[in-house]
Parts: structure tokens; C-alpha cells; sequence
């Protein structure tokens, strides 16, 4: 048997078979990329494109993200237009009415139908400019309109059997400088009432008409001429080659129609804004009581015993009081200043605006409106039925006054003329049931907010 005499050794590397310190990762490098190092600055160069290649992807990624995520939200239904058709100069406003649509023009009226958009008759006796259009329909064939032109005055039209007849110009005036102009337009449900709030150099009041709808109706029908209309121009439309898209062009043959003298509408109203609170005059409370007429309603404030001496002992008091804080610029002035802006509503019977039995209430037919002015704090309620001896140019008194704790911003009226929503200057946000005459539900809007305008859903 062979036995070593000394164990087995590995002999020590030879010189030539040390590694360099630069070849002991040369394992982790590419092959390819052996020969072809980059020197600078192109290595400077390299790492910047490849960031800028990196950012780029990162974008990519998040909008794919993005457009992945509005795929599965709901896609609103987009519409398009399927026919268009040309008007004589430049439409400023419309209104849909039955199967009709009314457009005011800047030289007139122009009336087409919905089902093929053909204009069936246009109104330019006066050339004016239309601005707002409020239309209602009647039935058998007859439609209300409301138009305000460029000037502010109010033109009252009846449209019957495809032909405009002018009734009424509201707010016209011989003397030019007692003009006023329109600020709103309100056609109550059924076409039963109109109201124009009006604005003239230095006030402004609110004008409720009655409209004799079944009259105009039976006057039409007794009248041949009357449904011909007033300055009523046919024209014919013709269709393009291209589907459903057609233009409309201006016949040659136009037919000026006679008047037709329909019932002018009735003034039942004159509302003007409250006159600001001053100092009493009455010496004893006997003299204020014997200013109110009934007990069974609160009113706008006027018959108070406090005195103009007493006012100022209070303003004095107030300022020495609260003398370190900054007044608020033109709150002086705005105080004493009237409010020449209203917002109305045309209102059903309810409990809180009832009808004597004496006065006949029809369904559906409006028995009275509400008006609040800007910075006034009452909520006042007016009933249309008013007796016959009451003057119309007189400042009538409210039916109903409510009184809130800040000033009406804002309110509405549902569609089914049910609910009342009243929003006051503090963000304060008030439901009523005018049918059972409670409030639903008051809402504080915690955050320092001014309400602008409020809506029904």
C-alpha cells in the first residue's frame, strides 16, 4: 500500500493568473458592450436621455391610468343637431310653446314648427330688436306671448292659427322721459296672469295684469279676419340635398293681414317697494291702532310709537359702544336707499293664502302672488281677487306678511306650487308646505355663505 508522506497542498497561483482590479465584475458586464464604453461627456449625455425616456413613461402609464378609469364611468349621451334652418337677422332668444317654437329676432318675430322647424309666419311691422320671449299655450290653437325689446317695453301678442296678432304694449308711454323700462316677465300657469316688474329713473314697481284668455278665444272664432293676423309673412322653406339638414328661404310674396282688435288685459295690481321705517308721529297708542285696519294679520311695521329722537339715542349709543370697529363702507347709504329689484311668484290656493268664500277659486287658476324686495326682511302675500273699488294706482297692503329674522336673498316655488323655499341673507334655508301652512325643515348653512339664487329638483 502507498501512503503520501506529506498531505496533498494546492500549489499557489502563479503571477500571470492574478486578476485585475478592473476585471473582477467581468462576469455582470454585457459582452456587446466590452469594447464600446462611452467616455465623457456622452455618458452625461446618456444618463439625461434615458431620465428624460423614464418621465416620459411614467406620464404614459398615469394618463393610460386615467383613460382606463373615465371608461367606466357613465358617458353623458351626446347629441346632435339634425336639422338647421336660417332666420332674417340674428337670433337673440327663443321660447317653446305647444308645437310651436318663437324666436326673437333683431328685426322681429318669427314663429316655426317643431315637428319640421318650417317657419310658418314672422312679425317685423316695427323693426325692433327682441330680447326675451315668454310664451304659454292656451289651447285651440292660441299662444300668449311676452316679448321685450331692446328699449324695454313689453308686447303682448296673441298667436292663433299660425298668425301673430298685437294686442298691447304694456309699458308704452307718450312722454318719453317717464318711460320705463322692463326688468322681468312672469306668465303664471294656465296664461291666466302676467306680471312685469318695471324700472324707471329713480324707482321701480311691480304691474300684475289679468289676461282675458277666453275672450280672446271667442273673439278669434267670431272674428274671420282676426285670425289672419297682424303683418304676418309667409315664407317657404326648401329642403338641401344633404339628409335632414334644410335651409329656410325668404319668399317674395308677403300678406299684410288687418288688425284684429282683441280685449286689452286688466291692471289688478301696482306694487311698489316698502318705503324705509321712519320715526313715529302718533302721540298715543290709540292713534297707531286706529291706523290698522285688521287685527288678524301683522303688518309692514309702519304703526309704531318709536320716535325719530329715539332713533338717533340709539345710533348714538350703538356707535359710542362699538366706536373701535371700522364702519363698513356705504352701509349708511344703503339703509335709507329704496329697492328697485323684486322676486315674485304666481301662487294656488292654500292655507296660507286663503280665499274668502265669497270670491270664486278655480283649480289650477292662480288666487294670488308672493313679493319680496332685495334687503327687506317681509315676505309679503297678495290676492288677485281684489274688489273692484280699490284703485289701482294706490299702494296696496299686503294680504299676508311674513316677517323673517334676516333679509330674503332668494326663494322658489315647486312645480306643483306645494312647497316654498325661502333663503335669507344669514344661509338660512326654509321649507314650506303652503298646502298645510307649516314648515318642513329649516336648514343653517354653518359656513359663511351667501346664497344667490335656489332651485327646485
Amino acid at each position: 500500500v502507498y501512503i503520501r508522506k506529506h498531505p496533498l497542498e494546492i500549489p499557489p497561483p502563479s503571477e500571470k493568473d492574478w486578476l485585475k482590479d478592473d476585471e473582477e465584475d467581468f462576469f455582470l458586464q454585457d459582452p456587446d458592450r466590452k469594447c464600446d464604453a462611452l467616455p465623457q461627456p456622452f455618458r452625461m449625455i446618456n444618463k439625461l436621455v434615458m431620465l428624460v425616456f423614464e418621465n416620459a413613461m411614467e406620464i404614459i402609464e398615469r394618463r393610460e391610468m386615467l383613460r382606463e378609469a373615465q371608461k367606466l364611468k357613465v358617458q353623458p349621451t351626446k347629441c346632435f343637431p339634425t336639422a338647421e334652418f336660417q332666420v332674417t337677422g340674428r337670433a337673440n332668444c327663443l321660447a317653446v310653446s305647444g308645437k310651436y317654437i318663437f324666436v326673437g329676432l333683431s328685426v322681429g318675430l318669427s314663429a316655426f314648427k317643431v315637428s319640421d322647424c318650417k317657419e310658418v309666419c314672422a312679425w317685423d311691422a316695427v323693426k325692433t330688436e327682441i330680447c326675451a320671449i315668454h310664451a304659454l299655450d292656451l289651447g285651440n290653437e292660441c299662444h300668449v306671448l311676452l316679448a321685450v325689446d331692446e328699449m324695454g317695453l313689453v308686447w303682448l301678442f296673441c298667436f292663433h292659427k299660425e298668425s301673430f296678432v298685437l294686442i298691447k304694449i304694456l309699458n308704452e308711454v307718450e312722454d318719453i322721459s317717464r318711460r320705463s323700462t322692463c326688468v322681468e316677465v312672469v306668465l303664471s300657469p294656465g296664461g291666466d296672469y302676467a306680471g312685469v316688474l318695471l324700472q324707471g329713473n329713480t324707482k321701480a314697481w311691480l304691474e300684475i295684469y289679468r289676461l282675458p284668455k277666453d275672450s280672446w278665444l271667442k273673439e278669434m272664432e267670431k272674428s274671420p279676419g282676426a285670425a289672419a293676423g297682424l303683418a304676418c309673412r309667409e315664407r317657404r322653406s326648401s329642403w338641401t340635398s344633404v339628409g335632414d339638414i334644410f335651409l329656410l328661404q325668404e319668399s317674395p310674396v308677403s300678406a299684410n293681414k288687418a288688425d284684429a282688435k282683441l280685449s286689452l288685459p286688466v291692471l289688478l295690481l301696482k306694487v311698489k317697494p316698502p318705503k324705509p321705517i321712519t320715526g313715529s308721529s302718533f302721540k298715543s297708542p290709540l292713534d297707531a291702532l286706529k291706523k290698522v285696519d285688521d287685527d288678524s294679520m301683522l303688518g309692514l311695521g309702519y304703526n309704531h310709537l318709536i320716535k325719530d329722537s329715539q332713533w338717533e339715542q340709539q345710533e348714538a349709543i350703538f356707535r359710542s359702544t362699538y366706536r373701535d370697529y371700522p364702519e363698513a363702507e356705504g352701509e349708511r347709504e344703503s339703509k335709507e336707499e329704496i329697492p328697485r329689484h323684486a322676486t315674485f311668484h304666481f301662487l294656488l290656493p292654500s292655507w296660507i293664502l286663503q280665499v274668502g268664500p265669497e270670491m270664486k277659486v278655480q283649480p289650477g287658476v292662480p288666487a294670488g302672488i308672493s313679493v319680496h324686495w332685495d334687503g327687506s326682511h317681509n315676505f309679503c302675500l297678495y290676492l288677485l281677487n281684489r274688489p273692484l273699488k280699490e284703485k289701482v294706482d294706490s299702494d296696496p297692503k299686503p294680504d299676508v306678511v311674513w316677517p323673517c329674522a334676516a333679509p330674503i336673498a332668494c326663494s322658489a316655488v315647486s312645480s306643483c306650487s306645494r312647497y316654498l323655499a325661502l333663503a335669507c341673507e344669514d344661509a338660512t334655508i326654509t321649507i314650506w308646505d303652503k298646502h298645510l301652512g307649516y314648515p318642513l325643515s329649516v336648514t343653517a348653512i354653518l359656513e359663511e355663505r351667501l346664497i344667490r339664487s335656489i332651485y327646485f329638483l
